[in-house]
C-alpha cells in the first residue's frame, strides 16, 4: 500500500514538473511572438520614415532614389528576404548619411529637424528590438533543447524560433544627435 502511495506522490510530482516546464516554454513563446511583432513594428517604421524622407525632396536626386528603392523594397520583401532587405535598408541609409553633410542639408529643410529626429529615433531602435527579439529566440532554444522537452514534446507543434540576422549598424550621422555630448557630460 505504501508502495503505491510513494508511486502515486512521484507521477504526481512528474506531472507538476512536467506542467510547469510546459508552461514555461509557452510564456517563452508568448514573449517571441511580442518581440518579433516589436520588430517588425520597429523595421516597418524605419522604412516608412526612410521612404518619406526619400520622398520629401529634401536629399538630392540620387540619394533619394537609393533610399526609396532600398525602403520599398523592404516594406514589401517577402518573409525568407526580409533580412536581406532590411540589411540593404541599412547600408542605404549609411550610404546616403555617410557624412554629416547630407543630414545638416535635411536639418536646414522645412521640417527637416523633425523627420531627421525620427528617423533617428527608429534606426536607434531597431538594434534593440532586433536584441530582445534574438534574446527572447536564445532562451526558447535552451528551453527546447532539455531532454524532457523533446521527450514529452512540451513544444507541441510550435516552430523552432530563428534569429533574425540584419546588418543594423546606424550611419554614422544619425549616430550623432546635436545636444547629446553636453548631456554626457
Amino acid at each position: 500500500m505504501s508502495t503505491l502511495i510513494w508511486i502515486a506522490v512521484a507521477l504526481v510530482v512528474i506531472a507538476v514538473y512536467l506542467s510547469w516546464t510546459a508552461g514555461r516554454l509557452d510564456r517563452l513563446h508568448s514573449r517571441l511572438d511580442a518581440a518579433r511583432a516589436a520588430l517588425d513594428a520597429q523595421l516597418l517604421r524605419r522604412a516608412s520614415v526612410a521612404q518619406e524622407l526619400a520622398t520629401a525632396g529634401v536629399l538630392d536626386p540620387a540619394a533619394s532614389i537609393v533610399l526609396y528603392q532600398a525602403a520599398h523594397a523592404a516594406r514589401q520583401s517577402e518573409e525568407e528576404h526580409r533580412e536581406v532587405a532590411e540589411s540593404e535598408l541599412s547600408q542605404a541609409l549609411r550610404a546616403v548619411f555617410e557624412e554629416s553633410a547630407q543630414a545638416e542639408a535635411v536639418r536646414e529643410a522645412p521640417g527637416g529637424e523633425d523627420a531627421l529626429g525620427e528617423l533617428t529615433e527608429t534606426v536607434r531602435r531597431v538594434p534593440m528590438a532586433r536584441r530582445f527579439h534574438n534574446d527572447a529566440v536564445r532562451a526558447a532554444r535552451a528551453l527546447r533543447r532539455h531532454r524532457t522537452v523533446r521527450w514529452f514534446r512540451l513544444a507541441g507543434h510550435a516552430p523552432f524560433p530563428l534569429a533574425f540576422e540584419m546588418d543594423d549598424e546606424p550611419p554614422a550621422a544619425l549616430g550623432r544627435v546635436p545636444g547629446a555630448e553636453e548631456a554626457e557630460r
